[in-house]
């Protein structure tokens, strides 16, 4: 991936590589090839000679066939990377299919976050497709009879004047074994924008009939034949604890109960670890809660969330850290600046689909099945967990019921790997939502310290920040951390992404910390927006005290940082146009929502901007919020949102659309309602009926616009997350004049800021 580097074995560069096409016995098949073509496409297909994460074949009916290597979780990836080949292919769409692939090595490296796919497919597929149809008008030319220049590839055809001849035809009659080096490929001409016809335009997405049926196969569907069903007891600590004895007295009464198994995971991720067997879920469901386990727990048994949260306070009042933005000199800061903390609390993912996942051995080889977004990841643990070389390991890919981050790890399917190979039988793991809970790999809490003050000419002159929390790609990605400013250690970038913002401030400083008492005592995620989700209610909500510091309205001030200069000026092909773009969607964004009109007593607007996910993918949003607040009950009702967003060419707008409304919406879930607390070293809320997301009665009106471009296109599924939050709380200052600093933001919190 674009964002991360290279771990491992397994390759995951999308850039420099060749492409093979060859007549075989499935249809025409094509493909990325390796960094050494082999002068037959033929015999390079036939060795597997290709690590894409392309791979499409034509059959003799036609049918296109795109094979996906990403993850679908209501994002329609499948449907936008499809696509991207047929576009440059000429295909016919009504014969265009996809297949989510497994973790055969030949596939690449393999992971699904960040908003990336896309944005870091884009010019690789486009590519294919060009020569997917460069190698179909020679072909079907040769068939007609013309010259491949004279020919047309649309609608899944060649066509010269009046005679054509379909891809089935082509497949059927005609030879092809042909190779493009890296540098053919590179230089081989993409489609103009104006001569789209797939792009941008109005086309449903591949995956929603099947979901619409109910008959789309999620993981938790896997079955194998005579699998033991298991349901795990979470340990009262996620490291350290261990097992001392089992009771299952009372589970043996259970009808189905086949036993217990106390699991040795030599990865070292389950740690106290015990699963109940039985032969039906519902057994093992019962049997889980009557077992009794006596477990020593781990040393963080007595953590609670206010012991985190001052140990973020600890850290960022030190002059410690990994420096991320160093510019100018913050010791020009006087003892009078501005000075501000904000924080967040513990989140949860909480996706639909709790976890689970199937483990099966066949002749020596263990076939996972389950949802995953980052197999990658997850494959040297498993195969450290069963003692096996990755070559031994294959993950089967299914729909998954929500991702949202908490399935980049694929923790889940350890207890049923482990469970499988202690009993030597399938093995069918499903965690109930308790469970799901207490082993979510939740967002961290965090705490973002800020000190700042506006020059003589109205703008920030200096900003020094400090910026805590626990780090998930040190837990379990540490290979993707690149080093801070001047040899000061490594950054989480996923825990830095945000505080690297696109606002001209002569003297700017960012100091990053690990939370370590967080990172003791539980597993941090990666959440849907990741770290801009958190930082930017920090950076926003600091731009707004600044802007009233200055007597300026929030629009105006922000605008007057955006002059795309130095850095900010942007580079091709991502950020073309840097904070210009930015600036742009602001401009919008004011016309679109009336900023600035009479409103009633105690309703106000409030206004941020991003560019989330990362400065080298920016998709730039301006957000407006209008808030209606209740004194009496501290309730802040959320009446509507404007976003203007520039995401470069949209690929598939109806699902940009639905990723908008659905970013949009859980941002104002976390700025209101989502949040828990960690109590004793476990999550206090542990289902719906006390961890409350966003509920109908209070979603708001929602207006968005995206900006027509044909720029590069970036990432859509997580960035229009980032604005909400600080947009709603510079609103409810603007509303009744209460800076709230803590997600969520919560009655009673607005209650006690209006009293004092």
């Amino acid at each position: 991936m674009g964002a991360l580097g290279k771990r491992g074995d397994r390759s995951f560069t999308l850039t420099r590589r060749g492409f093979l096409a060859g007549s075989t016995g499935a249809g025409l098949v094509m493909a990325f090839g390796g960094a050494s073509l082999a002068t037959s496409a033929i015999a390079a297909i036939e060795d597997k000679a290709f690590s894409p994460t392309v791979w499409f074949n034509i059959d003799a009916s036609g049918h296109v066939n795109v094979n996906i290597a990403r993850a679908e979780m209501g994002q329609h990836v499948g449907t936008a990377l499809a696509r991207i080949v047929a576009e440059e292919l000429g295909a016919d769409w009504s014969k265009v299919g996809l297949t989510h692939v497994d973790t055969d090595p030949k596939w690449g490296y393999m992971v699904t976050g960040g908003s990336w796919s896309v944005s870091t497919s884009y010019l690789a597929m486009s590519q294919a497709g060009a020569a997917g149809r460069l190698v179909l008008a020679e072909a079907g030319a040769a068939l007609l009879g013309a010259d491949p220049a004279d020919c047309e590839v649309r609608d899944g055809a060649v066509h010269v004047g009046d005679r054509s001849v379909t891809f089935g035809e082509i497949v059927g009659r005609g030879q092809v074994d042909r190779t493009f080096s890296a540098d053919e490929l590179a230089a081989l001409p993409v489609k103009a924008a104006s001569d789209r016809r797939l792009i941008g335009k109005p086309i449903s997405a591949l995956d929603v009939p099947e979901k619409s049926r109910g008959t789309a196969r999620y993981g938790i569907d896997a079955e194998r034949p005579g699998m033991v069903y298991a349901r795990p007891l979470v340990p009262p600590t996620r490291y350290g604890s261990t097992v001392n004895g089992v009771d299952d007295s009372a589970a043996k009464t259970i009808t189905g109960y086949q036993g217990f198994q106390v699991l040795e995971d030599p990865s070292e991720t389950l740690q106290g670890w015990v699963v109940a067997l039985a032969d039906s879920y519902w057994a093992a469901h019962k049997a889980a809660d009557a077992i009794v386990v006596d477990w020593t727990p781990g040393p963080t048994a007595t953590v609670d969330e206010d012991a985190i949260l001052a140990k973020g306070a600890e850290l960022a009042a030190g002059d410690d850290g990994v420096l991320y933005v160093s510019e100018g000199d913050t010791g020009v800061l006087g003892d009078d600046a501005l000075e501000s903390t904000y924080r967040t609390h513990t989140a949860l993912h909480f996706t639909l689909e709790p976890g689970n996942a199937v483990a099966e051995q066949v002749d020596g080889t263990w076939h996972l099945h389950s949802g995953n977004q980052w197999q990658s990841l997850i494959l040297p643990v498993l195969a450290t967990a069963l003692q096996v070389e990755e070559s031994q390991l294959v993950i089967h890919q299914y729909y998954l019921g929500g991702g949202f981050g908490r399935r980049l790890f694929g923790d889940t399917m350890l207890p049923a790997a482990l469970a499988s190979k202690a009993i030597g039988k399938p093995v069918k793991v499903v965690f109930n939502r308790e469970d799901d809970s207490r082993f979510d790999c939740a967002r961290s809490a965090s705490v973002q310290t800020f000190r700042g003050q506006v020059g003589a000419d109205g703008k920030a002159e200096a900003v020094d920040s400090a910026v805590v929390a626990g780090w998930p790609t040190l837990a379990m990605a540490p290979g993707f951390m690149p080093d801070g400013l001047g040899g000061t250690g490594k950054v989480d970038p996923f825990s830095a992404s945000g505080a690297n913002h696109w606002y001209s401030i002569p003297n700017h400083r960012v100091r990053l910390m690990n939370n370590t008492l967080a990172q003791e005592t539980f597993l941090p995620g990666w959440l849907r927006a990741v770290g801009p989700g958190w930082i930017g209610w920090g950076v926003e909500c600091f731009m707004d005290e600044l802007a009233h510091a200055a007597g300026a309205d929030p629009i105006d001030f922000r605008l007057a940082h955006l002059d795309a200069a130095g850095k900010n000026a942007g580079e091709e092909p991502k950020s073309i146009g840097g904070a210009n773009r930015l600036a742009h969607v602001l401009r919008v964004v004011r016309e679109q929502s009336g900023w600035g009109r009479d409103l009633p007593e105690d309703e106000g607007m409030g206004v941020a901007c991003t560019f989330g996910q990362e400065r080298d993918m920016p998709t730039w949003i301006g957000c407006v919020a209008h808030v209606k607040v209740d004194r009496a009950s501290g309730k802040v009702t959320v009446k509507k949102l404007w976003q203007t967003i520039d995401c470069g060419t949209v690929v598939h707008p109806d699902g940009a659309l639905a990723q908008a409304e659905g970013a949009m919406l859980w941002g104002v879930s976390l700025a209101l309602h989502e949040g828990t607390r960690f109590d004793a070293g476990q999550v206090a809320d542990r289902n719906l009926g006390s961890y409350t997301p966003l509920r109908m009665a209070d979603i708001p009106e929602l207006d968005i616009r995206f900006v027509e471009s044909t720029e590069f296109p970036v990432g859509m599924g997580e960035p229009p997350l980032i604005p909400v939050a600080p947009a709603i709380g510079n609103a409810i200052h603007a509303a009744v004049g209460v800076r709230l600093r803590d997600l969520p933001m919560r009655p009673d919190d607005l209650k006690a800021a209006l009293a004092t």
